[in-house]
């Protein structure tokens, strides 16, 4: 139950940041709801995985998948250039967790 529970915080996360890029993009100041209801989501579920979960993955799978998902979404929604680096920073980032699992 803890990892589905650290997988809706990281989506949570991953939302409340795009909605950050969205409000770069726009004059509407609606995103801004969105934003404060992914980032409000994304620690309440972060804080309950935390009763399953160890605090040292917990945090990095956290922090770490939703900066990677984060990125896929500026490169496939915003357009962002997609750099060799960053895929392989992404990379070395899941082999961590992974390793960190094992």
């Amino acid at each position: 139950m803890g990892i589905l529970t650290l997988g809706g915080a990281i989506l949570s996360e991953v939302f409340g940041s795009s909605m950050l890029k969205v409000t770069a993009v726009t004059n509407n100041r609606l995103p801004v709801v969105g934003i404060i209801l992914g980032y409000g989501m994304a620690f309440y579920l972060l804080s309950l995985a935390l009763m399953t979960i160890p605090l040292s993955f917990a945090y990095a799978a956290w922090s770490g998948v939703g900066t990677a998902l984060t990125a896929l979404i500026g490169f496939g929604v915003f357009k962002e250039q997609l750099r060799p680096k960053t895929v392989v920073g992404i990379i070395v980032l899941i082999i961590g967790l992974v390793l960190m699992r094992i």
